[in-house]
This record gives C-alpha cells, sequence and structure tokens, in this order.
C-alpha cells in the first residue's frame, strides 16, 4: 500500500472538559499537507494531547472541527489511528494475533487477515517473533507490535502519543527512524506529540510549539533536513539548537 496523504484541518478548536471547567486549548487552527510529519510539542498542560484525542475522534470538542480531506472526525475509525504511550496489547495473545485483531474485529475474511498480518509483521521486522507471546518481547519489540497493529488497517493518519518516551535510548532512535521511513513509504500522515526537542528535529517535517493555558499555537518551524538523518548530523544539531529557542520563547511569552 502507498499512497499520497491526505490533508488534515483544525478548524477553531476549543476544548473544556466541563461547562464550568477551564479551557483546555482555545480556537485552534492547524492545517497539515498530503504526507507530513508533523510534530506537536508543549509543556505539560499545554492541550496537546487533548487534541491527538481528539483529533483521534476519541473525545469530542467544545466547538470547531477536524477533517482530513473531506471528513469531519467525530468518532474513532481504521483511518485515523492512535499509538499511545503504553503499547496495550493483548497478553495472552501471540503476536500475529495481536496484530490481527481489529482486522477480526471488521470482520475480514480469514486470508486477507493472514496475508496483511504477514506483511504487516514483515514491515515492521517481526517476522522471527510472528507466534511468539507478547508477554515473552522486549518493551521497543511490543511497540513494533502495536505499530503493526495500527498500520495493518492502513490508516490514513497515525497518531502518536509519545509512544517511545519509556524506551531506551538507542531503541527509541531506532523505532523513530523506521516509523518515519514506514510513514513515508506508505504516504501515511504521522502526528506525534511529544516533550522530546531531539525527537521532533529526528522524525519531523514541521514542529508546532503548544504554550500558555489555555493552550495556543504559537509558532511553526519548518524542519528541512533530508529523510535519512541521526542526532549527530550538523545541521540537525543547528536545527535543534534553533527550536530548542524558540520554544523557550513561546513558552515563556505572555498569551
Amino acid at each position: 500500500m502507498s499512497r499520497s496523504g491526505v490533508q488534515i484541518s483544525v478548524q477553531d478548536l476549543t476544548h473544556r472538559y466541563s461547562s464550568r471547567g477551564p479551557v483546555t486549548f482555545d480556537r485552534v487552527n492547524l492545517e497539515s499537507t498530503p504526507g507530513e510529519v508533523l510534530a506537536i510539542i508543549g509543556r505539560s498542560g499545554c492541550g496537546k494531547s487533548t487534541l491527538l484525542h481528539i483529533m483521534a475522534g476519541l473525545l469530542a470538542p467544545t466547538s470547531g472541527s477536524i477533517r482530513l480531506n473531506d471528513v469531519e472526525i467525530k468518532e474513532p475509525s481504521p483511518k485515523w489511528v492512535m499509538m499511545f504511550q503504553a503499547p496495550h496489547l493483548f497478553p495472552w495473545m501471540q503476536v500475529s494475533q495481536n496484530v490481527g485483531i481489529g482486522l477480526k474485529f471488521a470482520n475480514f475474511a480469514e486470508d486477507k487477515i493472514r496475508d496483511r498480518v504477514e506483511e504487516t509483521i514483515k514491515l515492521v521486522d517481526l517476522e522471527e517473533f510472528a507466534e511468539s507471546n507478547v508477554q515473552d518481547l522486549s518493551g521497543g519489540q511490543q511497540q513494533r507490535v502495536a505499530l503493526a497493529r495500527s498500520l495493518v488497517m492502513e490508516p490514513e493518519m497515525l497518531l502518536l502519543d509519545e509512544p517511545f518516551s519509556a524506551l531506551d535510548a538507542f531503541t527509541r532512535a531506532s523505532l523513530q527512524k523506521d516509523v518515519r521511513s514506514i510513514a513515508k513509504n506508505m504516504g501515511i500522515n504521522l502526528v506525534i506529540v511529544t516533550h522530546s526537542i531531539d525527537e521532533a528535529v529526528l522524525m519531523a517535517d514541521r514542529a508546532v510549539i503548544m504554550a500558555g493555558s489555555p493552550g495556543k499555537i504559537k509558532k511553526e518551524i519548518l524542519v528541512e533536513l533530508p529523510k535519512e538523518r541521526t542526532a549527530q548530523d550538523p545541521e540537525v544539531q543547528r536545527i535543534r539548537g534553533h527550536l530548542m529557542e524558540t520554544f523557550r520563547e513561546a513558552s515563556s511569552a505572555t498569551p
């Protein structure tokens, strides 16, 4: 599967958890072009994870809308899939069973499930573990299973809520590189919520900085780097420094 991606439009999005509660974020507007990897950076409490949950259809906004092309997101769908900090796998199931569970719930034919699962497990480099029980895998391998479970649905948008934050540095770097590469090859839009400036620079085409309470988008920065990038590259370090300084300025600025 390969395609060119979708246009994501966030229009005048406002959210509060109750009618009398504080506003989480206020009139957020955001566009993401087809096939783009977009990173949303911000301190805790700025509303970035809440924004991601609304983009996944898991939470309703107070006002405003989010669209993929011409389709408004109002509920969960296989077309927009979210990966969380924890993989949330079924520990009593094998890797292949976990990867195919969404297809099974969607009533796909058994042969179609088998073919898609095999293809996707290969894509995330877990072929030798296909029949292993997931509780016997490392944390990084479990996140690869969660990634495969998302990709097997052939989504148009994949939302990442800091899914690599609990992993060691080597495993995290490997997954960052692989997720970006897979998304680019498949033409999937990626939206990443992260606290990590390094992660934004290594994965994103564009970084959006949220700050304040209620949260607002303060700055947008293009990450103009080659597809293949490492933390040691001089250009990566330069953009990291620029993004860090911009983040500090945006976070300390008055609303």
